[in-house]
């Protein structure tokens, strides 16, 4: 009997060792099969060549005196800025778009009509081919600059009572929409020596001024018709421009931004030289609060300014100032 039960227990041993040596085997098969089998390489990263982003921001005001002495009026002041930006880089070419946008009123009980304070569209397009020389592009640019509605110098009625076609009446217009626009189109270099500064020099540069209302086009020096009594709707100008272009990031909350523009019209007084100045401190108060202070300056010889005290026009430097607080909200996208 122990004989039987010591070849038994040999028997299901030597069972046992050969279905583990076969299961040794066949996972050394299959790991050797795993190991031979083409590896799938990971899906490199789709490009990103597009950037953009979309900041916008309101802000608003209100003053109310109740039973004051010192006087004055009750008011509400509303005012919007939109700066959208769209830019493409691949390899040794780049393409920036920008478009930025301004508008506001001004409401005030003494003045029963809505009074603009800012307005203006400014787009402008530059695209960049690297040189052999470092920081150096070859490049071209458009940009086209009006305003969106109606802005005018706002008068006193005569009479004790006037009513709001009175306060009307006693406005005079301005400026409006393509009155004036200017659009250009310049060729030249681009200089790029640091990532917040940029100078774009374009000896040859044309483009329009255009004035679409007659009654504007004097104040703005379009020339006469034929017929010596009207004024033509547009002007063309061929000259050279230099733009430059400064962003500081002080830090995450305030910033600091400046345009200059210098254009020469070779046609006509290319010694009178047009400036357009832009400034904005850009300073974040809290995650959706912000202040703001612009400045934009101007001086343009063929702009006539008007007042009671020179009623036949002079030119002069043009100076518009903005101190905002409000709400901005900025969508960006990411590489």
């Amino acid at each position: 009997m122990k004989k039987i039960l010591v070849l038994a227990i040999a028997t299901l041993a030597g069972l046992a060792a050969y279905a583990q040596d076969d299961a040794q085997k066949a996972a050394a098969d299959a790991a050797a099969a795993i190991a031979e089998a083409p590896q799938e390489e990971a899906a490199a990263p789709k490009p990103v060549y597009w950037t953009r982003s979309l900041m916008t921001n309101l802000n608003f005001a209100q003053t109310l005196l109740r039973d004051w002495a010192a006087g004055g009026s009750n008011n509400y002041t509303m005012t919007g800025y939109v700066d959208a930006n769209a830019n493409y880089a691949k390899d040794k070419m780049i393409w920036n778009n920008r478009l930025q946008v301004d508008y506001g009123f001004l409401y005030s009980a003494d003045k029963p009509i809505l009074q603009k304070v800012k307005d203006r569209i400014y787009f402008e397009s530059k695209w960049g081919y690297e040189t052999p020389i470092r920081h150096l592009s070859y490049s071209a640019g458009f940009d086209f600059k009006t305003q969106i509605d109606n802005n005018y110098t706002y008068g006193t009625p005569t009479g004790a009572d006037p009513t709001v076609a009175d306060w009307k009446a006693a406005r005079t217009l301005k400026s409006g929409l393509f009155s004036p626009a200017y659009a250009s189109l310049g060729i030249g270099l681009l200089w790029t020596p640091k990532p917040w500064f940029s100078l774009n020099v374009a000896p040859l540069t044309g483009g329009f001024v255009i004035v679409d209302n007659p009654e504007l086009r004097k104040a703005y020096g379009m020339e006469l018709e034929d017929d010596g009594v009207n004024y033509k709707g547009s002007r063309f100008e061929l000259g050279a421009q230099v733009k430059a272009d400064a962003n500081f990031t002080i830090n995450d909350n305030l910033k600091y931004t400046t345009q200059l523009v210098l254009f020469s019209n070779y046609l006509k007084n290319p010694q009178n030289i047009r400036v357009n100045w832009d400034n904005k401190v850009f300073w974040k108060m809290a995650k959706f609060f912000t202040m703001t202070f612009s400045t934009n300056l101007i001086y343009d010889d063929t702009v006539w300014i008007t007042n009671d005290e020179h009623p036949g026009g002079f030119r002069t430097w043009q100076l518009k100032e903005f101190f905002e607080i409000g709400f901005s909200y900025t969508i960006s996208s990411k590489k």
